[in-house]
């Protein structure tokens, strides 16, 4: 192997990783560890010279080495009982550094990596874990279990065939709606566990992952009850607007990264002047910690709403399709326009996801819809807040404006 000096770096650089995590634990908790920085490294490189062994024809090198260390795992947690300590972390641990190690030799670079950093990363956030498990809502948790329970009965037995003679493949459909609903659900998640803790404007970051259309007008709402606090408003309104380019740019990939590669520069560009204007907000209230945030959305997980969205699909999938056979291109632009007032992730994705070559017209009606949707959003601000309407409007309107030029491009 020609790459072999920096794979045994890596495994010796991930090894100690979790050996310093451990260690620092440890000191931390003001107890002397057993296990530390050194013997993670040198687990990881037996970990590496097994792997080495087994490559070389001795195919009992990877397995005794295993047994090996599970053996003085285990004996290493019968002397924790014997001093009346519990928990089999760091044993886990040891074995998982000798997996990263042999890892680092036979397989793709990344699995090691992954594994080491987000082992460790776990091991560091045990405090945050366990609170988190503590606050969790049952009814969430059983929420998620059924739809994903849901999920992989149905994606086994959706025909992976298109039908009618709008070309619906009813497992890529249900497989759009798991992706949606998986983006939503780390924004609600992250929403949840942060945007309490810093105010408004990371409220409205998060919340965009979800809805930037739902966090407008809740955050209007919270500006209507609380007018001092329209500045902060507006901040989160906007920022909520930026995301939405970024998650629809990364579920646009998923289904067709041809369509991805045309919307990057665009996107990126009208993500631009919204998050200048939102910089250039100042805040009305200074460390609003603790105030009125955005309300969490609904769980995405839920499968009422996965059922609702893959309805909404199907539907202007069949509709986009009429749409530009019986009126053309300027019908499916009206159509566009028309559906930025509302969510437009069924739209845009319903577009994206349909047969055939990569169309110009799909690109600017994915465009147009962007527009429509930023300048709705600052009517629905607008329409709730009175001292900031002005500055709403203005702004929408103009970084609505400014889409116009890409639109133009992409459908001459």
């Amino acid at each position: 192997m020609n790459d072999l000096p920096l794979r045994f770096f890596i495994a010796l650089a991930m090894s100690c990783l979790i050996g310093l995590e451990r260690e620092t634990s440890g000191m931390k908790q003001g107890r002397r560890v057993a296990l530390g920085v050194r013997t993670y490294s040198i687990v990881g490189m037996l970990g590496f010279g097994c792997a080495w062994l087994q490559s070389a024809g001795n195919p009992w090198a990877l397995p005794t080495g295993m047994l090996g260390v599970t053996t003085l795992a285990v004996m290493g947690y019968i002397a924790k009982m014997k001093d009346g300590r519990m928990g089999w972390t760091s044993e886990v641990a040891v074995l998982l550094t000798y997996v990263v190690g042999a890892l680092s030799l036979m397989g793709v670079l990344w699995a090691p990596m992954a594994l080491g950093v987000v082992g460790a990363f776990l091991l560091s956030e045990k405090a945050d874990i366990e609170q988190y498990v503590m606050r969790l809502d049952q009814a969430e948790f059983l929420a998620v279990l059924k739809f994903l329970l849901v999920t992989l009965v149905i994606l086994q037995a959706l025909p992976n065939t298109p039908y009618t003679d709008f070309q619906i493949n009813p497992r890529k459909v249900w497989w759009i709606v798991v992706l949606v609903s998986t983006v939503g659900f780390i924004g609600y998640f992250l929403q949840k566990k942060f945007g309490s803790k810093h105010g408004l404007w990371l409220s409205g970051i998060l919340g965009g992952m979800v809805s930037s259309t739902a966090v407008s007008i809740a955050v209007g709402r919270i500006a209507q009850r609380a007018p001092e606090r329209g500045s902060n408003a507006l901040q989160a309104s906007l920022f909520a607007s930026c995301v939405m380019y970024f998650r629809v740019l990364a579920l646009i990939w998923f289904i067709r990264k041809d369509y991805a590669q045309q919307l990057l520069w665009p996107m990126l560009l009208l993500a631009l002047p919204g998050l200048i204007m939102a910089f250039l907000v100042k805040p009305s209230v200074e460390n609003p910690v603790g105030r009125e945030t955005v309300p969490a959305a609904q769980n995405p997980f839920e499968v009422r709403p996965a059922l609702l969205f893959a309805t909404l699909f199907v539907a202007l999938s069949a509709a986009t399709v009429l749409v530009r056979t019986y009126y053309g291109n300027a019908g499916l632009l009206s159509l566009a326009a028309f559906m930025g007032v509302t969510d437009i992730d069924p739209f845009i994705l319903s577009l994206a996801q349909q047969p055939g070559t990569l169309e110009k017209l799909n690109i600017a009606a994915i465009l147009l819809a962007i527009l429509s949707n930023t300048l709705v959003k600052g009517v629905y601000f607008g329409s709730l807040v009175k001292d900031e309407r002005r500055a709403a409007f203005t702004r929408y309107g103009i970084w609505a404006a400014l889409h116009v030029p890409f639109v133009l491009l992409a459908a001459s």
